[in-house]
């Protein structure tokens, strides 16, 4: 008996002991203690990339390091085009996490554009191995793609809408087809009584790589150059037969409303720019850790409706990205929305000044914006030819993202600081209301006077303003060479005027 006891206790034990034992292994997968002797020496490098990182200055002041690194720089990227549309309606595409970008003005527009240049350090470590990832990622973006398309402007010649022009890519899927109409959802709205709802249509044929008009069942049909090509039997609301269209055609769509037809190809429209991008996001300098950027950068040439200009533009974002991405792509359709008027276009152009144009844009830009607990800066350099191989530009700003220009050899500041500690901010303050208190940095915890967004504080503080200040008219002569930089504060705070100025030319004169 006590031998049947003994050998049930060591049974017990051994089973009792084995629960322990797959206890103890279930405790140490799950707390995984050999990862902390794993990750110490993985750590030390970190930190050391990391010092050197923030230590490294953010471009180089070697010039010879700056051939090198353009040399590399070729070889890893190939850019197949100039000017091509990638994406909205407009002929170009839009930059987008980014704290710098160059505008580089050329006296003869058959040379060379190379479009997409960065202007940064590399690390030879796996830091920069990531870091050189993201920049490509965002080249990807901003380099426009060799697809040869074709680029439709519609002008109303004749009618109640004379004067209203339209413009649409063939490479822009999501503006096609486009519908002709006295109301909506017709893509332009004619204000003419004598045209149907929907009257026409306009597609691009991908077989036929063709423009193609179809009568879409009016009731006082529609001629293509004094042809009918609405059905024979208008009053039956049916559509009529797609017809092909051609450059310097015109439209007429009931008894008086006519339309004129240009057609070019996209690699036509070169931009009479040479466009670069200068990235170097200090989110990556907190380690592997990639945190938001807030930077968008955009340009559009030309700008629908209105082919002599072209709008180029950044904005910085703070609270998020959220309210720079939606003003990035409010304001130059503001602008082309207003120039679109033939009036205020010829006004532009016969007075060389556009300060009431893009004064209206950011009042309309800032109704459209809903972002409560979101704002941002945004500059904006537009830019119009006068015919004769002139340019003139003009800058709006609200914040702190700054434009400067150089010329000849001159150098010239577009834009006015918005920040708090600004001597001219804080007297536009103290004249819309209280003054602000010697040693008072902050309004409401930001630094800045005057933004986009922010509706929520703007309705606590009536001292925020998004009314922008706009710079006097630069003409840009054909004999003249220089650039435009624009730049968030993320780059101003650690390159000044004229070292940004020294490295935009040295770049340039590396044929860059």
């Amino acid at each position: 008996m006590a031998k049947v006891m003994v050998e049930s206790i060591v049974v017990v034990g051994g089973v009792v002991l084995l629960m322990l034992l797959l206890i103890f292994l279930l405790i140490l997968l799950a707390c995984k203690p050999w990862r902390f002797f794993l990750s110490r020496t993985s750590r030390t490098r970190t930190i050391k990339a990391q010092v050197d990182d923030i230590e490294r200055p953010l471009v180089s002041e070697d010039l010879n390091f700056l051939q090198n690194q353009s040399n590399q720089f070729s070889g890893n990227y190939h850019f197949e085009g100039s000017c091509h549309s990638t994406e909205g309606h407009h002929n170009t595409p839009q930059l987008t996490q980014s704290d710098s970008f160059v505008l580089d003005v050329i006296a003869d527009p058959s040379e060379d554009i190379f479009t997409g240049q960065t202007l940064k350090r590399a690390l030879v470590t796996q830091h920069a191995v990531e870091e050189q990832k993201y920049e490509s990622d965002i080249l990807r973006e901003f380099i426009p793609k060799g697809n040869a398309g074709s680029s439709l402007t519609l002008e109303v010649i004749s009618g109640p809408s004379r004067g209203l022009r339209c413009s649409v890519q063939s490479t822009n899927a999501t503006r096609l087809p486009l519908t002709l109409g006295r109301v909506a959802p017709s893509d332009l709205i004619l204000k003419d009584s004598e045209i149907s709802g929907k009257h026409v249509m306009i597609n691009w044929n991908l077989n036929k790589l063709k423009w193609e008009v179809v009568d879409m069942g009016s009731l006082n049909g529609t001629l293509l150059n004094s042809k009918a090509i609405h059905h024979p039997d208008s009053g039956s609301r049916h559509w009529g037969h797609p017809t092909e269209l051609a450059n310097g055609d015109i439209i007429t769509l009931g008894p008086s409303t006519k339309v004129f037809v240009q057609i070019s190809s996209q690699t036509e429209c070169l931009i009479p720019f040479g466009v670069g991008l200068a990235s170097d996001p200090m989110a990556l300098r907190r380690g592997a850790k990639k945190l938001p950027m807030e930077d968008v950068c955009y340009y559009h040439w030309p700008l629908p409706g209105a082919d002599q200009f072209g709008i180029f533009g950044i904005c910085d974002g703070h609270g998020g990205a959220g309210a720079a991405t939606s003003a990035s792509k409010i304001l130059p359709e503001m602008v082309a929305s207003i120039l679109s008027d033939s009036f205020r276009r010829e006004r532009v152009l016969s007075q060389c000044d556009a300060s009431d144009v893009l004064r209206d844009a950011f009042l309309q830009t800032e109704a459209c914006m809903d972002h409560y607990y979101e704002g941002c800066t945004a500059t904006v350099l537009l830019v119009w030819a006068d015919g004769h191989e002139n340019f003139f530009v003009q800058c709006a700003n609200v914040g702190d993202s700054a434009c400067v220009i150089n010329i000849d050899g001159k150098q010239i500041k577009m834009t006015e600081d918005h920040r708090i500690t600004s001597y001219s901010e804080r007297l536009r303050i103290q004249e819309v209301g209280e003054p602000l208190r010697d040693g008072e940095t902050r309004l409401c915890g930001l630094n800045l006077g005057r933004m986009l967004g922010d509706k929520f504080l703007k309705q606590q503080e009536p001292r925020f303003s998004s009314d922008p200040y706009i710079s006097q008219v630069l003409c840009i002569h054909q004999a003249s060479r220089g650039f435009a930089l624009l730049a968030s504060d993320g780059f101003w705070d650690v390159v000044n005027f004229k070292k940004a100025i020294q490295l935009v030319q040295q770049v340039s004169s590396l044929g860059c």
